[in-house]
């Protein structure tokens, strides 16, 4: 057994390269191997969200705070708010992050393919964030 006590760990701002905005991360479950399941909470300030991204083996967001959007390549983007579950099919192109006016909260869940949980690719321009 392993418990991780509330507050043992630090809280991270994730990199630029990924993200747009203010945005915190707090794991939740970095699993050793031979497990592949990580879990963070994300915190969302209005405006902030990821980068254009995929998933090998796919992803599920909860959202636990506040409302969002979230949007797959060449489809509508779709509001998000406390209580929603979203899925992301493996290899599907989306982002995810708070709504222009209101802050976000999620927890991500995926599991690692070959080390690799993510793949990231180019940022959400303000334009089709606003869209």
């Amino acid at each position: 057994m392993d418990i991780k006590r509330c507050g043992s760990r630090p809280s991270t701002t994730p990199s630029a390269d990924y993200f747009t905005g203010s945005v915190r991360q707090d794991t939740i479950i970095e699993a050793p191997a031979p497990a592949h399941l990580r879990a963070v909470s994300v915190a969302f300030e209005p405006g902030a969200r990821t980068a254009w991204h995929t998933h090998p083996l796919g992803q599920t967001l909860i959202v636990t705070a506040g409302s969002g959007w979230a949007q797959t390549w060449g489809e509508t983007k779709q509001e998000i708010r406390t209580g929603d579950v979203v899925w992301f099919p493996p290899g599907e192109k989306h982002w995810h992050g708070a709504s222009a006016d209101t802050a976000m909260t999620h927890i991500a869940i995926q599991e690692a393919l070959d080390g690799k949980a993510v793949d990231w690719l180019e940022h959400v321009s303000d334009a089709q964030f606003l869209a």
